[in-house]
């Protein structure tokens, strides 16, 4: 169990991150994900909820993101799942240098 943190969201959205609040975890993105792990929904739920720290313990799941678009195609409420993806890993490097 991790500790939720209920501005991982706001932080996020203020980085530039799409905004994932909007996303209703209807589960498309999952089903069409070539990894078959259900990255880019659990990513979002992670945020969703706070659980910046479980996005921070395994970090390189994020790596995992052939970023192809399909996800983003296939979100009936243009969340842009890679996006977020990529987005993150961009914060878990500034995270690992001290920048935020």
């Amino acid at each position: 169990m991790g500790v939720a943190n209920p501005d991982f969201v706001k932080k996020l959205e203020k980085l530039g991150f799409p905004s994932v609040t909007i996303c209703f975890n209807c589960g498309n993105c999952s089903a069409i994900c070539p990894l078959f792990n259900g990255l880019p929904g659990k990513i979002i739920r992670y945020i969703q909820l706070g659980m910046e720290d479980r996005i921070l313990a395994n970090p390189k799941e994020l790596w995992l993101c052939l970023h192809c678009g399909l996800c983003t195609e296939t979100c009936p409420r243009k969340v842009d799942p890679g996006e977020v993806i990529h987005g993150l890993k961009q914060y878990v490097i500034s995270r690992w240098r001290g920048e935020i």
